[in-house]
């Protein structure tokens, strides 16, 4: 039995404990959070998926702690579950870290890139394990795709088109572009993380994009370079739609031999037309956040580094980003280096 601590109440740690409580080999000691409503549960946060944040977790017997290095330094927590603001993610990582706790830190892995590779450093001096909740390396349909791209059982992709828009979240965090790093870093970079995920990390990225709410890049569109004999894969982000549009997930990917096409609000979320035919895809029940926390929690169990997602994978989408954001404002082409 896993003994896990949650920072941070709001939209991801509310899912998170939803998550926690359906499981038997886990339990939800310690909770933290800075605001005292949340912390006496009489302020819930929502989601803007279907299924997130349902408030389902019985808390009434949980320990509380107004500040989450309290919580880290709870003897009794193994697993400290973190679900801050961006900024505040490395520091409290690497305090657990050092605490001897096992971690999960809520996308993106940092703010920077030089925070990100500070994680790394943290991961590879210690004896405990660090896994990024990057979520769409474990999502139904986005795994399916992960497969056929490796196995090519419809040839190989000549083109793949992922989009994920949205109105602006409207909280005050997400307002401030320094804090939050726009939806570029919010939001896009889970596109950039399953991109590098399906394809390998990208060479060059050309980015185009522009700011509507915050002072950072809220809406993104960009071309990933894999050399010549790779695919043309094009990625768009943001949260500029006008308000009530919600929120769409989507993927189109062209191979060789059919066309798979996701769409997280269509009754078959992913359908594969081949040969004049649609067909849908039976996709496995759930969302990425279970599957990504019974992964690592199999991990722990186990004795294993999470291979999924590693601390250098997870800080590698955070330089992407990065690379992003210099594109737009240079108007060129940026090559990566890892």
């Amino acid at each position: 039995m896993i003994r896990v601590g949650v920072i941070g109440l709001g939209m991801m740690g509310s899912t998170h404990l939803d998550v926690y409580s359906k499981r038997s080999d886990v339990t939800v000691l310690a909770i933290s959070d800075i605001d005292p409503e949340r912390l006496a549960g009489k302020d819930k946060a929502q989601g803007n998926i279907e299924g997130q944040a349902q408030g389902g977790a019985d808390l009434s017997a949980v320990r509380r702690y107004d500040e989450g290095m309290k919580l880290i330094a709870d003897p009794d927590v193994e697993l400290v579950d973190i679900c801050l603001p961006t900024p505040l993610h490395a520091d409290y990582a690497i305090a657990a870290l050092n605490a001897g706790k096992h971690v999960l830190v809520e996308k993106p892995f940092a703010r920077t890139a030089r925070d990100a590779d500070r994680l790394v450093a943290a991961a590879q001096r210690c004896r405990r394990t660090l896994m990024c909740a990057m979520c769409m390396r474990f999502w139904p349909g986005w795994t399916w795709l992960k497969e056929r791209v490796a196995d090519q059982a419809y040839g190989k992709v000549c083109a793949a088109h992922f989009r994920r828009v949205s109105s602006h979240p409207g909280k005050s965090f997400y307002n401030d572009g320094q804090q939050c790093g726009g939806a570029i870093l919010d939001l896009h970079i889970h596109d950039v993380d399953y991109v590098q995920y399906a394809f390998g990390r990208p060479k060059a990225v050309t980015s185009f994009g522009y700011r509507k709410v915050t002072s950072a890049i809220d809406h993104v569109v960009t071309r990933f370079d894999f050399g010549p004999r790779g695919p043309m894969v094009v990625a768009e982000g943001g949260w500029a739609m006008a308000p009530g549009f919600g929120f769409s997930m989507q993927y189109t990917v062209n191979f060789t031999h059919a066309t798979a096409v996701f769409d997280l609000a269509a009754s078959d979320r992913l359908t594969l037309i081949r040969n004049g035919k649609k067909e849908p895809v039976q996709l496995e029940a759930g969302m990425g956040y279970e599957h990504e926390i019974d992964y690592l929690l199999r991990c722990l169990a186990g004795g294993q580094k999470p291979s999924i997602i590693t601390p250098r994978q997870a800080a590698d989408a955070v330089r992407i980003v990065e690379a992003e954001v210099k594109s737009i404002q240079r108007g060129r082409k940026v090559s990566l280096t890892y």
